[in-house]
């Protein structure tokens, strides 16, 4: 089996192999040796590894559609496909949501199989005696670990999984303590009665894993599960006191959330290492918690991972649609890192048919470069339609525009839409009085996003004007998967601004121009 670079980009994999194996009679999916994609991921035509080239295609468009921001596809433990979709690319770390979740039970299976955690039949509050803990009468002393890990802790909480907000989850943003918000909730349902969807239960998983391993959840995990892995590029959010954000917060490259995958397929073995209990991963694979969807087939739910028995698959599952999927019959591992949520069943159907031969195909060249292309037109950003420019782009560039107090700190914003460098300036409340924190940046007129490094966040931005007095902005937060729209009406020395996310909110906002 060729083994390209770790930082070989998808096409030129493609093509280099078709031309390989052109003609050839590869065996790579019958060969019996497991490969361990610890240094890197080898890479693999479709068809050495009993997948058409076709449905890849097909699979690659789909994600298109869905404004996905990459699609990687292993099979036999060989990467098959990998996309990635402008402005996103090759090599950034993804913001995988409630993925994190999955990891984080990874990381509570590794503490019970070392002894460091003694049994998920613990009750919770032995890990916090020192705290006091309000609402603990009635059934919260029979709160354990193993109600958290499957989300039947009974605790009150509001976040469903709907486009409506996650009430209690920015309740618990919002509070000084974390930990001690969740732990004060009052109990909705016996533990262990029913399932619902709780961020803040993971949280207190996270906690407990520090409190239990003497580490931080982070330096943990590049100990016990990245390293061995060969996961080298992680970065997790921490709640104040420096706790990991439990539920969510973590960012890893697509190739490294594969390995997640791949490690669960491989039933918690690594390279001739135990890394999880074979009986915790096995539990993923029968999950036991009904998930009260209401869907045909219904989804099931264990340790941090969704399941679909009817499919015979296992997924962990983050907010518009980051995504870790096993599919155990088909040894199919898929990544999908995305910036909008869509039915699941579709991918995976498609997934699993693309890999329904047991046995290698045919060479196919033509089907190879087809992919290769739909590949690299993925990695360039089309450019969407602009009008012409308003007669006010001259009277507003350089003006500065202040906002009353709203709820994401917007202060002030400045564009410049005449420069040679069309640029923008927003000014947000900074974590110290008096202290703005400011993103600045190129913004492009031409339908085609500028990507600029701002603070922490990569940022692609472009505007156009839709009237004479009406200007959109467009602000691609790419490692986030975030895509905020402002339109922006001027009215004299005034203006009206709508700020509409991908997240589910819209935001109304009223300023004037700043003397």
């Amino acid at each position: 089996m060729l083994r390209l670079p770790a930082s070989a980009p998808a096409a030129a994999i493609a093509v280099a192999l078709a031309a390989l194996l052109a003609g050839s009679g590869a065996a790579a999916a019958d060969d019996v040796a497991v490969a361990w994609p610890t240094a890197g991921w080898e890479v693999s035509t479709p068809e050495a590894q009993g997948v058409a080239s076709a449905a890849l295609v097909e699979l690659v468009d789909f994600g298109a559609k869905n404004e996905m921001d990459s699609l990687l596809v292993v099979r036999h433990g060989r990467i098959v496909a990998e996309a990635y979709y402008a402005p996103f690319r090759f090599g950034l770390r993804h913001l995988v949501n409630s993925v994190t979740k999955a990891v984080v039970g990874t990381l509570a299976g590794i503490a019970v199989q070392s002894g460091e955690i003694a049994s998920v039949d613990e009750p919770i509050l032995e890990s916090f005696r020192w705290r006091t803990v309000a609402n603990a009468e009635g059934s919260k002393p029979q709160l354990k670990i193993a109600h958290l890990l499957d989300m039947t802790s009974g605790l009150d909480w509001q976040e469903p999984l709907s486009a409506a907000p996650p009430e209690t989850m920015l309740q618990m943003e919002r509070s000084g303590d974390w930990v001690g918000f969740v732990l004060d909730r009052p109990m909705a349902h016996a533990p262990g009665t029913t399932f619902n969807y709780n961020s803040g239960d993971w949280h207190l998983v996270s906690a407990i894993l520090a409190r239990k391993t003497g580490v931080d959840t982070l330096d943990y995990a590049r100990r016990t599960l990245f390293a061995p892995l060969g996961i080298a590029d992680a970065t997790w959010r921490a709640d104040p006191q420096g706790i990991r954000t439990g539920g969510y917060g973590l960012s890893l490259q697509p190739r490294d959330m594969a390995k997640i995958g791949y490690l669960y397929l491989q039933r918690g073995r690594w390279a001739g290492q135990r890394i999880v209990a074979e009986a915790w991963a096995d539990r993923v694979f029968h999950a036991p918690v009904d998930m009260l969807l209401g869907s045909s087939p219904p989804f099931r739910y264990a340790n941090g991972w969704w399941a679909i028995p009817d499919r015979h698959a296992v997924l962990a599952v983050g907010f518009l649609r980051q995504l870790i999927i096993v599919l155990p019959d088909a040894d199919v591992v898929a990544v999908v890192t995305g910036k909008r949520n869509y039915p699941l069943l579709p991918l995976i159907d498609r997934l699993a048919a693309a890999a329904s031969s047991k046995t290698a195909l045919a060479a196919d060249v033509d089907g190879n470069a087809r992919l290769a292309e739909r590949v690299r037109e993925a990695a360039v950003e089309k450019a969407t339609p602009v009008g012409p420019a308003s007669p006010l782009a001259q009277s507003i560039s350089g003006k500065v525009w202040r906002f009353d107090r709203n709820p994401v700190g917007l202060r002030a914003l400045m564009l410049d839409l005449t420069a040679a460098e069309p640029r923008f300036r927003a000014d947000f409340e900074g974590p110290r009085a008096g202290a703005p924190r400011r993103v600045e940046g190129p913004i492009g007129l031409d339908g085609v996003s500028r990507s600029h490094q701002a603070v922490e966040l990569l940022l692609a931005v472009k505007g156009r004007w839709l009237g004479d007095d009406t200007f959109e902005i467009v602000s691609h937060s790419v490692t986030e998967g975030i895509v905020t729209t402002a339109t922006i009406t001027f009215r004299g020395r005034e203006v009206d601004a709508t700020f509409a996310a991908n997240q589910g909110y819209t935001l109304r906002l009223h300023g004037q121009q700043s003397e």
